[in-house]
Protein backbone atom coordinates (compact mmCIF):
# COMPACT_ATOMS: atom_id res chain seq x y z
CA UNK A 1 0.00 0.00 0.00
CA UNK A 2 1.84 3.01 -1.29
CA UNK A 3 0.39 5.71 0.99
CA UNK A 4 -0.59 3.84 4.14
CA UNK A 5 1.26 6.13 6.54
CA UNK A 6 -0.92 8.63 8.37
CA UNK A 7 0.97 11.92 8.50
CA UNK A 8 -0.44 12.89 11.91
CA UNK A 9 -0.99 11.14 15.21
CA UNK A 10 -4.55 12.48 15.17
CA UNK A 11 -7.28 9.98 14.46
CA UNK A 12 -11.02 9.86 14.04
CA UNK A 13 -12.68 9.68 17.45
CA UNK A 14 -16.06 8.13 18.23
CA UNK A 15 -18.53 10.24 20.22
CA UNK A 16 -21.78 9.33 21.89
CA UNK A 17 -23.68 6.18 22.72
CA UNK A 18 -22.55 2.73 21.58
CA UNK A 19 -25.02 1.02 19.22
CA UNK A 20 -25.33 -2.60 18.14
CA UNK A 21 -23.01 -3.59 15.30
CA UNK A 22 -20.64 -0.70 15.84
CA UNK A 23 -17.61 -2.87 16.61
CA UNK A 24 -18.00 -4.79 13.34
CA UNK A 25 -18.29 -1.61 11.26
CA UNK A 26 -15.86 0.72 13.04
CA UNK A 27 -12.92 -1.63 12.97
CA UNK A 28 -9.47 -0.15 13.67
CA UNK A 29 -8.54 -0.64 10.02
CA UNK A 30 -11.68 1.05 8.71
CA UNK A 31 -11.24 3.96 11.12
CA UNK A 32 -7.61 4.23 10.08
CA UNK A 33 -8.64 4.63 6.46
CA UNK A 34 -11.32 7.15 7.41
CA UNK A 35 -8.71 9.09 9.36
CA UNK A 36 -6.52 9.31 6.27
CA UNK A 37 -9.43 10.66 4.24
CA UNK A 38 -10.45 13.14 6.93
CA UNK A 39 -6.88 14.43 7.23
CA UNK A 40 -6.59 15.06 3.51
CA UNK A 41 -10.11 16.04 2.48
CA UNK A 42 -12.14 17.42 5.40
CA UNK A 43 -10.62 20.89 5.30
CA UNK A 44 -10.93 21.25 1.49
CA UNK A 45 -14.58 20.25 1.88
CA UNK A 46 -15.08 23.25 4.14
CA UNK A 47 -13.56 25.52 1.50
CA UNK A 48 -15.99 24.15 -1.10
CA UNK A 49 -18.96 24.85 1.17
CA UNK A 50 -17.69 28.40 1.68
CA UNK A 51 -17.46 28.84 -2.09
CA UNK A 52 -21.12 27.79 -2.38
CA UNK A 53 -22.06 30.70 -0.15
CA UNK A 54 -19.94 33.15 -2.17
CA UNK A 55 -21.53 31.98 -5.41
CA UNK A 56 -25.04 32.22 -4.00
CA UNK A 57 -24.37 35.75 -2.81
CA UNK A 58 -23.48 36.75 -6.38
CA UNK A 59 -26.73 35.23 -7.65
CA UNK A 60 -28.73 36.92 -4.90
CA UNK A 61 -27.18 40.23 -5.96
CA UNK A 62 -28.39 39.85 -9.55
CA UNK A 63 -25.88 37.70 -11.47
CA UNK A 64 -27.86 34.78 -12.88
CA UNK A 65 -26.15 31.38 -13.27
CA UNK A 66 -24.53 30.76 -16.65
CA UNK A 67 -22.03 28.54 -18.40
CA UNK A 68 -18.47 29.28 -17.29
CA UNK A 69 -16.34 31.17 -19.83
CA UNK A 70 -13.13 29.86 -18.24
CA UNK A 71 -14.04 26.23 -19.01
CA UNK A 72 -15.18 26.75 -22.61
CA UNK A 73 -12.28 24.62 -23.86
CA UNK A 74 -13.54 21.63 -21.87
CA UNK A 75 -17.04 21.99 -23.30
CA UNK A 76 -15.62 22.29 -26.83
CA UNK A 77 -13.02 19.53 -26.40
CA UNK A 78 -13.11 16.08 -27.98
CA UNK A 79 -12.82 13.73 -25.00
CA UNK A 80 -14.76 10.87 -23.40
CA UNK A 81 -14.92 9.19 -20.02
CA UNK A 82 -12.68 6.18 -19.32
CA UNK A 83 -15.43 3.59 -19.70
CA UNK A 84 -18.37 1.73 -18.17
CA UNK A 85 -18.05 -1.69 -16.46
CA UNK A 86 -20.08 -4.51 -17.98
CA UNK A 87 -22.50 -4.75 -15.05
CA UNK A 88 -23.33 -1.04 -15.30
CA UNK A 89 -23.95 -0.84 -19.04
CA UNK A 90 -27.62 -1.78 -18.68
CA UNK A 91 -29.36 0.29 -16.02
CA UNK A 92 -32.75 0.70 -17.65
CA UNK A 93 -34.63 0.50 -14.33
CA UNK A 94 -33.17 1.31 -10.93
CA UNK A 95 -34.92 1.14 -7.58
CA UNK A 96 -33.95 3.39 -4.70
CA UNK A 97 -34.52 3.25 -1.00
CA UNK A 98 -32.93 3.45 2.43
CA UNK A 99 -30.50 0.88 3.80
CA UNK A 100 -32.99 -0.83 6.12
CA UNK A 101 -32.42 -4.58 6.11
CA UNK A 102 -35.80 -5.64 4.70
CA UNK A 103 -35.67 -2.87 2.09
CA UNK A 104 -32.21 -3.95 0.94
CA UNK A 105 -33.39 -7.53 0.38
CA UNK A 106 -36.61 -6.59 -1.41
CA UNK A 107 -34.87 -4.04 -3.62
CA UNK A 108 -32.08 -6.41 -4.64
CA UNK A 109 -34.71 -9.05 -5.43
CA UNK A 110 -36.89 -6.69 -7.50
CA UNK A 111 -37.21 -6.91 -11.30
CA UNK A 112 -34.70 -4.12 -11.81
CA UNK A 113 -31.09 -3.77 -12.94
CA UNK A 114 -29.72 -1.66 -10.06
CA UNK A 115 -30.51 -0.92 -6.44
CA UNK A 116 -29.32 2.44 -5.14
CA UNK A 117 -28.89 1.91 -1.40
CA UNK A 118 -29.38 5.33 0.12
CA UNK A 119 -27.56 6.94 3.03
CA UNK A 120 -28.87 10.31 1.91
CA UNK A 121 -32.35 11.75 1.18
CA UNK A 122 -34.41 8.66 2.02
CA UNK A 123 -32.52 7.89 5.25
CA UNK A 124 -32.85 9.83 8.48
CA UNK A 125 -29.21 9.25 9.46
CA UNK A 126 -29.44 8.34 13.11
CA UNK A 127 -26.24 6.71 14.31
CA UNK A 128 -28.01 3.38 14.69
CA UNK A 129 -29.28 3.47 11.10
CA UNK A 130 -25.91 4.50 9.69
CA UNK A 131 -24.19 1.58 11.43
CA UNK A 132 -26.97 -0.90 10.63
CA UNK A 133 -26.99 0.26 7.03
CA UNK A 134 -23.30 -0.41 6.60
CA UNK A 135 -23.71 -3.87 8.14
CA UNK A 136 -26.72 -4.59 5.92
CA UNK A 137 -24.79 -3.71 2.76
CA UNK A 138 -21.82 -5.74 3.93
CA UNK A 139 -24.08 -8.77 4.37
CA UNK A 140 -25.75 -8.10 1.01
CA UNK A 141 -22.42 -8.01 -0.80
CA UNK A 142 -21.42 -11.24 0.96
CA UNK A 143 -24.74 -12.80 -0.10
CA UNK A 144 -25.63 -13.70 3.50
CA UNK A 145 -28.28 -11.09 4.21
CA UNK A 146 -31.62 -12.33 5.57
CA UNK A 147 -34.43 -10.96 7.70
CA UNK A 148 -37.36 -12.35 9.70
CA UNK A 149 -40.18 -9.97 10.52
CA UNK A 150 -40.49 -9.76 14.31
CA UNK A 151 -44.31 -9.84 14.39
CA UNK A 152 -45.40 -11.77 11.29
CA UNK A 153 -42.49 -14.21 11.24
CA UNK A 154 -42.17 -13.78 7.47
CA UNK A 155 -38.67 -14.61 6.26
CA UNK A 156 -36.79 -12.63 3.62
CA UNK A 157 -33.67 -13.86 1.81
CA UNK A 158 -31.63 -12.89 -1.20
CA UNK A 159 -32.54 -14.55 -4.52
CA UNK A 160 -30.00 -15.62 -7.15
CA UNK A 161 -28.74 -12.88 -9.50
CA UNK A 162 -29.74 -9.84 -7.45
CA UNK A 163 -29.60 -6.31 -8.82
CA UNK A 164 -26.29 -4.47 -8.99
CA UNK A 165 -25.62 -2.51 -5.81
CA UNK A 166 -24.73 1.19 -5.78
CA UNK A 167 -24.36 3.11 -2.52
CA UNK A 168 -25.45 6.76 -2.34
CA UNK A 169 -23.42 8.68 0.20
CA UNK A 170 -24.50 11.83 2.02
CA UNK A 171 -24.09 15.25 0.43
CA UNK A 172 -21.11 17.46 1.17
CA UNK A 173 -23.16 19.70 3.46
CA UNK A 174 -23.93 16.95 5.99
CA UNK A 175 -21.67 16.03 8.91
CA UNK A 176 -21.53 12.84 10.95
CA UNK A 177 -21.87 14.08 14.52
CA UNK A 178 -20.74 10.79 16.07
CA UNK A 179 -17.27 10.84 14.53
CA UNK A 180 -14.82 13.71 14.94
CA UNK A 181 -11.37 14.56 13.64
CA UNK A 182 -9.30 17.28 15.30
CA UNK A 183 -12.38 18.44 17.15
CA UNK A 184 -14.60 18.75 14.07
CA UNK A 185 -17.36 16.43 12.88
CA UNK A 186 -16.26 14.23 9.98
CA UNK A 187 -18.08 14.86 6.68
CA UNK A 188 -20.88 12.31 6.36
CA UNK A 189 -19.92 11.75 2.72
CA UNK A 190 -16.46 10.53 3.75
CA UNK A 191 -17.91 8.30 6.48
CA UNK A 192 -20.34 6.60 4.10
CA UNK A 193 -17.77 6.26 1.33
CA UNK A 194 -14.92 4.99 3.51
CA UNK A 195 -16.92 2.38 5.42
CA UNK A 196 -18.72 0.98 2.38
CA UNK A 197 -15.56 0.91 0.29
CA UNK A 198 -13.30 -0.58 2.94
CA UNK A 199 -15.62 -3.40 3.98
CA UNK A 200 -16.77 -4.41 0.49
CA UNK A 201 -14.31 -3.58 -2.29
CA UNK A 202 -12.56 -6.98 -2.22
CA UNK A 203 -15.78 -9.00 -2.31
CA UNK A 204 -17.30 -6.77 -4.99
CA UNK A 205 -14.27 -7.08 -7.27
CA UNK A 206 -14.10 -10.83 -6.66
CA UNK A 207 -17.64 -11.26 -7.97
CA UNK A 208 -16.97 -9.20 -11.11
CA UNK A 209 -18.56 -6.00 -9.87
CA UNK A 210 -16.93 -3.11 -8.05
CA UNK A 211 -17.25 -0.30 -5.52
CA UNK A 212 -19.95 1.83 -7.13
CA UNK A 213 -21.32 5.09 -5.74
CA UNK A 214 -24.00 7.70 -6.33
CA UNK A 215 -22.76 11.22 -5.54
CA UNK A 216 -25.54 13.70 -4.62
CA UNK A 217 -26.02 17.47 -4.62
CA UNK A 218 -22.87 18.58 -6.40
CA UNK A 219 -22.91 22.29 -7.19
CA UNK A 220 -19.72 22.69 -9.21
CA UNK A 221 -16.93 20.94 -11.09
CA UNK A 222 -14.61 21.89 -8.21
CA UNK A 223 -16.68 19.65 -5.97
CA UNK A 224 -16.42 16.91 -8.60
CA UNK A 225 -12.64 17.43 -8.56
CA UNK A 226 -12.68 16.89 -4.78
CA UNK A 227 -14.39 13.54 -5.30
CA UNK A 228 -11.96 12.64 -8.08
CA UNK A 229 -9.11 13.25 -5.65
CA UNK A 230 -10.80 11.11 -2.98
CA UNK A 231 -11.20 8.28 -5.50
CA UNK A 232 -7.65 8.58 -6.85
CA UNK A 233 -6.15 8.57 -3.36
CA UNK A 234 -8.22 5.51 -2.41
CA UNK A 235 -7.27 3.58 -5.53
CA UNK A 236 -3.58 4.27 -5.01
CA UNK A 237 -3.85 3.56 -1.29
CA UNK A 238 -5.28 0.09 -1.96
CA UNK A 239 -3.18 -0.66 -5.07
CA UNK A 240 -6.17 -0.65 -7.41
CA UNK A 241 -6.17 0.20 -11.11
CA UNK A 242 -7.16 3.84 -11.67
CA UNK A 243 -10.85 3.94 -12.51
CA UNK A 244 -11.78 0.91 -10.38
CA UNK A 245 -14.16 3.02 -8.30
CA UNK A 246 -17.14 4.11 -10.38
CA UNK A 247 -19.58 6.91 -9.67
CA UNK A 248 -22.80 8.34 -11.00
CA UNK A 249 -23.40 11.98 -10.13
CA UNK A 250 -26.84 13.44 -9.58
CA UNK A 251 -27.43 16.73 -11.33
CA UNK A 252 -29.95 18.00 -8.81
CA UNK A 253 -28.82 21.57 -8.25
CA UNK A 254 -29.31 24.49 -10.60
CA UNK A 255 -25.64 25.58 -10.52
CA UNK A 256 -24.49 22.09 -11.52
CA UNK A 257 -26.54 21.97 -14.72
CA UNK A 258 -24.25 24.66 -16.14
CA UNK A 259 -21.16 22.54 -15.42
CA UNK A 260 -22.12 19.03 -16.56
CA UNK A 261 -19.30 18.76 -19.10
CA UNK A 262 -16.84 19.97 -16.50
CA UNK A 263 -18.14 17.51 -13.87
CA UNK A 264 -17.75 14.64 -16.31
CA UNK A 265 -14.27 15.85 -17.22
CA UNK A 266 -13.04 16.14 -13.64
CA UNK A 267 -14.30 12.64 -12.86
CA UNK A 268 -13.53 11.13 -16.28
CA UNK A 269 -11.56 8.18 -14.84
CA UNK A 270 -14.34 7.20 -12.44
CA UNK A 271 -17.65 8.51 -13.68
CA UNK A 272 -20.13 6.41 -15.65
CA UNK A 273 -23.15 8.71 -15.82
CA UNK A 274 -25.26 11.61 -14.63
CA UNK A 275 -28.76 11.43 -13.19
CA UNK A 276 -31.68 13.85 -13.35
CA UNK A 277 -32.50 14.30 -9.67
CA UNK A 278 -35.66 16.16 -10.57
CA UNK A 279 -37.20 16.80 -7.13
CA UNK A 280 -34.05 18.24 -5.61
CA UNK A 281 -33.51 20.18 -8.83
CA UNK A 282 -36.89 21.88 -8.44
CA UNK A 283 -36.00 22.72 -4.84
CA UNK A 284 -32.63 24.07 -5.98
CA UNK A 285 -34.33 26.22 -8.63
CA UNK A 286 -36.39 27.86 -5.87
CA UNK A 287 -33.45 28.19 -3.49
CA UNK A 288 -30.96 29.49 -6.06
CA UNK A 289 -33.36 32.04 -7.59
CA UNK A 290 -35.10 32.97 -4.35
CA UNK A 291 -34.51 36.70 -4.85
CA UNK A 292 -36.10 36.78 -8.31
CA UNK A 293 -39.85 37.55 -8.28
CA UNK A 294 -40.23 36.45 -11.91
CA UNK A 295 -38.99 32.92 -11.08
CA UNK A 296 -41.59 31.99 -8.45
CA UNK A 297 -42.82 28.44 -9.01
CA UNK A 298 -46.49 27.39 -8.87
CA UNK A 299 -47.88 24.34 -7.05
CA UNK A 300 -45.32 21.55 -7.12
CA UNK A 301 -47.94 19.17 -8.53
CA UNK A 302 -47.93 21.07 -11.83
CA UNK A 303 -44.12 21.47 -12.07
CA UNK A 304 -43.71 18.42 -14.32
CA UNK A 305 -40.92 17.37 -16.65
CA UNK A 306 -42.67 18.86 -19.69
CA UNK A 307 -42.22 22.38 -18.28
CA UNK A 308 -39.67 24.27 -20.41
CA UNK A 309 -36.95 24.67 -17.77
CA UNK A 310 -37.15 20.99 -16.77
CA UNK A 311 -37.36 19.72 -20.35
CA UNK A 312 -34.25 21.73 -21.24
CA UNK A 313 -32.44 20.28 -18.22
CA UNK A 314 -33.30 16.69 -19.19
CA UNK A 315 -32.36 17.13 -22.85
CA UNK A 316 -29.10 18.89 -22.08
CA UNK A 317 -28.11 16.15 -19.65
CA UNK A 318 -28.72 13.47 -22.27
CA UNK A 319 -26.85 15.33 -24.98
CA UNK A 320 -23.90 16.07 -22.71
CA UNK A 321 -23.62 12.55 -21.33
CA UNK A 322 -23.89 10.74 -24.65
CA UNK A 323 -21.31 13.02 -26.27
CA UNK A 324 -18.86 11.89 -23.57
CA UNK A 325 -19.79 8.18 -23.52
CA UNK A 326 -21.64 8.44 -20.20
CA UNK A 327 -25.09 7.17 -19.27
CA UNK A 328 -27.95 9.64 -18.82
CA UNK A 329 -30.23 8.42 -16.06
CA UNK A 330 -33.79 9.64 -15.69
CA UNK A 331 -35.70 10.64 -12.59
CA UNK A 332 -37.88 9.17 -9.91
CA UNK A 333 -41.42 7.83 -10.16
CA UNK A 334 -42.41 8.35 -6.53
CA UNK A 335 -45.79 6.62 -6.84
CA UNK A 336 -46.57 3.56 -4.76
CA UNK A 337 -49.07 0.85 -5.76
CA UNK A 338 -52.69 1.34 -4.69
CA UNK A 339 -55.04 -1.36 -3.41
CA UNK A 340 -58.05 0.11 -5.21
CA UNK A 341 -58.02 -1.24 -8.83
CA UNK A 342 -59.18 2.05 -10.34
CA UNK A 343 -56.59 4.05 -8.44
CA UNK A 344 -53.92 1.48 -9.32
CA UNK A 345 -54.71 1.84 -13.02
CA UNK A 346 -54.27 5.61 -12.69
CA UNK A 347 -50.93 5.15 -10.91
CA UNK A 348 -49.56 2.82 -13.56
CA UNK A 349 -50.77 5.12 -16.35
CA UNK A 350 -48.91 8.06 -14.79
CA UNK A 351 -45.74 5.99 -14.37
CA UNK A 352 -45.97 4.80 -17.97
CA UNK A 353 -46.44 8.35 -19.26
CA UNK A 354 -43.50 9.63 -17.22
CA UNK A 355 -41.16 6.86 -18.33
CA UNK A 356 -42.18 7.17 -21.98
CA UNK A 357 -41.17 10.83 -21.93
CA UNK A 358 -37.77 9.94 -20.48
CA UNK A 359 -37.17 7.04 -22.83
CA UNK A 360 -38.26 9.04 -25.86
CA UNK A 361 -35.85 11.83 -24.92
CA UNK A 362 -33.02 9.29 -24.86
CA UNK A 363 -32.48 8.47 -21.19
CA UNK A 364 -30.63 5.21 -20.56
CA UNK A 365 -32.54 4.32 -17.42
CA UNK A 366 -35.03 5.52 -14.86
CA UNK A 367 -35.83 5.36 -11.14
CA UNK A 368 -38.70 3.87 -9.19
CA UNK A 369 -39.37 3.91 -5.46
CA UNK A 370 -41.38 0.68 -5.12
CA UNK A 371 -40.91 -2.87 -6.50
CA UNK A 372 -44.57 -2.87 -7.55
CA UNK A 373 -43.74 -0.38 -10.32
CA UNK A 374 -40.82 -2.36 -11.72
CA UNK A 375 -42.75 -4.26 -14.40
CA UNK A 376 -44.42 -1.11 -15.74
CA UNK A 377 -41.19 0.88 -15.88
CA UNK A 378 -39.29 -2.07 -17.33
CA UNK A 379 -41.93 -2.56 -20.03
CA UNK A 380 -41.59 1.05 -21.20
CA UNK A 381 -37.79 1.05 -21.15
CA UNK A 382 -37.64 -2.31 -22.94
CA UNK A 383 -39.84 -0.93 -25.71
CA UNK A 384 -37.47 1.95 -26.39
CA UNK A 385 -34.07 0.43 -25.55
CA UNK A 386 -34.78 -3.02 -26.97
CA UNK A 387 -31.88 -5.47 -27.20
CA UNK A 388 -29.27 -2.77 -26.67
CA UNK A 389 -28.03 -2.21 -23.10
CA UNK A 390 -28.69 1.53 -23.26
CA UNK A 391 -29.39 4.48 -25.60
CA UNK A 392 -25.87 5.87 -25.93
CA UNK A 393 -26.42 5.86 -29.70
CA UNK A 394 -28.93 8.74 -29.32
CA UNK A 395 -26.71 11.81 -29.59
CA UNK A 396 -29.30 14.60 -29.88
CA UNK A 397 -26.76 16.35 -32.13
CA UNK A 398 -29.55 17.82 -34.22
CA UNK A 399 -30.94 19.69 -31.20
CA UNK A 400 -30.47 23.42 -31.14
CA UNK A 401 -28.01 24.47 -28.43
CA UNK A 402 -29.73 24.77 -25.07
CA UNK A 403 -29.21 28.22 -23.62
CA UNK A 404 -28.99 29.57 -20.10
CA UNK A 405 -32.27 31.38 -20.73
CA UNK A 406 -34.03 28.05 -21.35
CA UNK A 407 -32.58 26.49 -18.21
CA UNK A 408 -33.70 29.48 -16.15
CA UNK A 409 -37.08 29.97 -17.86
CA UNK A 410 -39.97 30.99 -15.58
CA UNK A 411 -42.58 28.30 -15.04
CA UNK A 412 -46.21 28.97 -15.84
CA UNK A 413 -48.88 27.80 -13.44
CA UNK A 414 -50.98 28.85 -10.48
CA UNK A 415 -50.32 28.76 -6.78
CA UNK A 416 -53.49 27.42 -5.19
CA UNK A 417 -54.93 27.14 -1.72
CA UNK A 418 -55.33 23.40 -2.25
CA UNK A 419 -51.67 23.17 -3.25
CA UNK A 420 -50.54 25.18 -0.25
CA UNK A 421 -52.59 23.05 2.11
CA UNK A 422 -51.16 19.89 0.52
CA UNK A 423 -47.62 21.26 0.95
CA UNK A 424 -48.31 21.85 4.63
CA UNK A 425 -49.73 18.39 5.29
CA UNK A 426 -46.91 16.67 3.41
CA UNK A 427 -44.11 18.68 5.00
CA UNK A 428 -45.41 18.29 8.55
CA UNK A 429 -45.85 14.54 8.19
CA UNK A 430 -42.45 14.11 6.58
CA UNK A 431 -40.58 16.24 9.13
CA UNK A 432 -42.31 14.35 11.95
CA UNK A 433 -41.19 11.05 10.45
CA UNK A 434 -37.65 12.32 9.85
CA UNK A 435 -37.00 13.55 13.38
CA UNK A 436 -38.47 10.23 14.56
CA UNK A 437 -35.86 8.35 12.52
CA UNK A 438 -37.69 7.50 9.28
CA UNK A 439 -36.53 9.24 6.09
CA UNK A 440 -38.69 7.43 3.53
CA UNK A 441 -42.42 7.86 4.08
CA UNK A 442 -45.55 6.92 2.08
CA UNK A 443 -47.85 9.96 2.09
CA UNK A 444 -50.98 10.24 -0.07
CA UNK A 445 -49.83 7.58 -2.53
CA UNK A 446 -46.29 8.87 -2.99
CA UNK A 447 -43.04 7.70 -1.44
CA UNK A 448 -41.76 10.97 -0.05
CA UNK A 449 -38.17 11.72 0.86
CA UNK A 450 -36.40 14.89 1.97
CA UNK A 451 -36.54 16.47 -1.49
CA UNK A 452 -40.32 16.78 -1.65
CA UNK A 453 -40.49 18.19 1.87
CA UNK A 454 -37.85 20.72 0.83
CA UNK A 455 -39.97 21.79 -2.15
CA UNK A 456 -43.05 22.10 0.05
CA UNK A 457 -41.50 24.43 2.63
CA UNK A 458 -39.38 26.40 0.11
CA UNK A 459 -42.40 27.05 -2.13
CA UNK A 460 -44.40 28.59 0.69
CA UNK A 461 -41.37 30.64 1.83
CA UNK A 462 -41.02 31.93 -1.74
CA UNK A 463 -44.73 32.77 -1.99
CA UNK A 464 -44.56 34.73 1.29
CA UNK A 465 -41.42 36.60 0.25
CA UNK A 466 -42.74 37.70 -3.13
CA UNK A 467 -46.36 38.34 -2.19
CA UNK A 468 -47.89 35.58 -4.30
CA UNK A 469 -51.67 35.48 -4.64
CA UNK A 470 -53.45 32.13 -4.57
CA UNK A 471 -56.12 31.10 -7.06
CA UNK A 472 -58.81 32.40 -4.70
CA UNK A 473 -57.19 35.84 -4.52
CA UNK A 474 -55.68 35.43 -1.06
CA UNK A 475 -52.27 37.01 -0.50
CA UNK A 476 -49.79 34.49 0.89
CA UNK A 477 -48.44 35.88 4.16
CA UNK A 478 -46.84 34.41 7.27
CA UNK A 479 -50.17 34.95 9.05
CA UNK A 480 -52.08 33.00 6.37
CA UNK A 481 -49.50 30.23 6.54
CA UNK A 482 -49.84 29.95 10.31
CA UNK A 483 -53.65 29.83 10.02
CA UNK A 484 -53.53 27.07 7.41
CA UNK A 485 -50.87 25.21 9.39
CA UNK A 486 -53.18 25.06 12.40
CA UNK A 487 -56.09 23.89 10.25
CA UNK A 488 -54.05 21.28 8.40
CA UNK A 489 -52.58 19.91 11.62
CA UNK A 490 -56.17 19.21 12.68
CA UNK A 491 -56.76 17.51 9.32
CA UNK A 492 -53.68 15.32 9.75
CA UNK A 493 -54.83 14.38 13.26
CA UNK A 494 -58.22 13.37 11.88
CA UNK A 495 -56.63 11.37 9.05
CA UNK A 496 -54.13 9.53 11.23
CA UNK A 497 -56.25 9.21 14.34
CA UNK A 498 -55.70 10.73 17.78
CA UNK A 499 -53.53 7.88 19.07
CA UNK A 500 -50.98 8.13 16.24
CA UNK A 501 -51.00 11.93 16.19
CA UNK A 502 -50.84 12.52 19.94
CA UNK A 503 -48.21 9.83 20.35
CA UNK A 504 -46.04 11.32 17.60
CA UNK A 505 -43.94 14.46 17.29
CA UNK A 506 -46.24 16.53 15.11
CA UNK A 507 -46.23 19.65 17.26
CA UNK A 508 -42.44 19.61 17.21
CA UNK A 509 -42.44 19.07 13.44
CA UNK A 510 -44.90 21.93 12.96
CA UNK A 511 -42.69 24.23 15.02
CA UNK A 512 -39.66 23.40 12.86
CA UNK A 513 -41.72 23.89 9.70
CA UNK A 514 -43.04 27.24 10.88
CA UNK A 515 -39.60 28.47 11.91
CA UNK A 516 -38.09 27.60 8.53
CA UNK A 517 -41.00 28.87 6.44
CA UNK A 518 -41.42 32.20 8.20
CA UNK A 519 -37.71 32.98 8.52
CA UNK A 520 -36.30 36.06 6.82
CA UNK A 521 -33.73 33.95 4.99
CA UNK A 522 -34.27 30.58 3.35
CA UNK A 523 -32.29 27.87 5.16
CA UNK A 524 -30.25 25.71 2.80
CA UNK A 525 -31.56 22.33 4.03
CA UNK A 526 -34.24 21.37 6.54
CA UNK A 527 -32.18 18.27 7.38
CA UNK A 528 -29.60 20.49 9.11
CA UNK A 529 -31.80 21.50 12.06
CA UNK A 530 -33.51 18.11 11.81
CA UNK A 531 -30.20 16.32 12.26
CA UNK A 532 -29.50 18.18 15.51
CA UNK A 533 -32.75 16.82 16.91
CA UNK A 534 -32.17 13.34 15.50
CA UNK A 535 -28.73 12.97 17.10
CA UNK A 536 -29.50 14.39 20.54
CA UNK A 537 -30.34 11.04 22.20
CA UNK A 538 -27.22 9.13 21.15
CA UNK A 539 -24.85 12.05 21.70
CA UNK A 540 -26.31 12.92 25.10
CA UNK A 541 -26.07 9.33 26.34
CA UNK A 542 -22.49 8.81 25.27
Amino acid sequence: MSQAVIESKDSVIKRGQFVAGEADVLTPEALGFLTELAERFAEPRQALLAERAVRQARIDAGTLPDFLPETQAIRDGDWTILGIPADLEDRRVEITGPVDRKMVINALNADVKVFMADFEDSLAPSWEKVIQGQQNLKDAVAGTIDFTHPTTGKAYALKPNPAVLIARVRGLHLDEAHLSFRGEAVPGALVDFALYFYHNYRALLAKGSGPYFYIPKLQSHLEARWWAQVFAYTEERFCLTPGTIKATCLIETLPAVFEMDEILYELRNNIVGLNCGRWDYIFSYIKTLKNYPDRVLPDRQVVTMDKPFLSAYSRLLIKTCHKRGALAMGGMAAFIPAKDPERQAQVLAKVEQDKELEARNGHDGTWIAHPGLADTAMGVMNEYIGERPNQLHISRDVDAPITAEELLAPCEGQATEAGMRANIRIAVQYIEAWISGNGCVPIYGLMEDAATAEISRASIWQWIKHGTHLDNGQLVTAELFRTLLTEELATVREELGPARFDGGRFDEAAAIFERLTCADTLMDFLTLPGYQILTQPTLAQG
